[in-house]
């Protein structure tokens, strides 16, 4: 896979270069902002590794750009630790959230799960019409009340799978199993996010409900 990292962190950027070259990867890296970008316009990767705190622009920023134009898996890796860092991230397209310091293999395995979640597991099944709101499976897009949302890979894949059962109640456990492709443990915020990104995008807290304690429940509503 081409791996575009974008980290001014020698260091960083030099351990997380060569643990994804050993892990049969094709990693290109730039320092700054505009650099990844360029680069990205050049030679498209096929995912994106993005420190937030660059010399020249902020890394939301960049991520914003990339998502403009493509769909590519974005994975944000930040000292920054707050929520609304990582909701601000999401928001801006990124598909997963990694807080340094972090673990090389909890990276790669973060990228394997976003791999995964790029292509459908399944054959589409074409459109499911819920009240306004439309998914079509075959082209990956998304429709309300006939305008068309802007969704990453992940938020599609998040959606998709809590409107295949209106009505019920999915486990968080469930969720983060099924959607990210990974047994999870301890903290779901990154959950958390994509369901706020998600229902910000759908103008309603309305669509997706949550049961404490339990998990989320997906409904149209009245």
């Amino acid at each position: 896979m081409r791996v575009l990292l974008i980290e001014d962190d020698p260091a960083v950027a030099a351990g997380v270069a060569d643990a994804l070259t050993g892990a049969a990867h094709e990693v290109r890296h730039e320092s700054t902002g505009a650099a990844g970008l360029a680069a990205f316009d050049a030679a498209p990767a096929e995912l994106v590794v993005l420190d937030l705190g660059l010399p020249d622009m902020d890394g939301t920023d960049v991520c914003r750009a990339i998502r403009a134009t493509s769909n590519v898996p974005i994975i944000v890796i930040s000292a920054r630790s707050d929520e609304i860092d990582r909701v601000l991230a999401l928001e801006m397209g990124a598909d997963d959230y990694l807080v340094k310091p972090f673990g090389i293999r909890e990276l790669i395995a973060r990228i394997r799960a976003v791999s995964r979640r790029v292509v459908p597991d399944t054959p589409s099944t074409g459109e499911r019409t819920l009240g306004p709101l439309v998914i079509d499976e075959r082209a990956r897009r998304v429709r309300l009340h006939g305008d068309e949302l802007h969704l990453t890979p992940t938020e599609f894949d998040l959606l998709r799978y809590l409107a295949d059962d209106p009505g019920a109640v999915l486990r968080r456990s469930d969720i983060l199993r099924d959607v990210w492709k990974t047994e999870w443990f301890g903290a779901t915020k990154t959950l958390d996010a994509h369901v706020a990104a998600l229902r910000k995008k759908l103008g309603s807290a309305d669509w997706i409900v949550s049961v404490r304690g339990i998990g989320f429940r997906f409904e149209v509503p009245a």
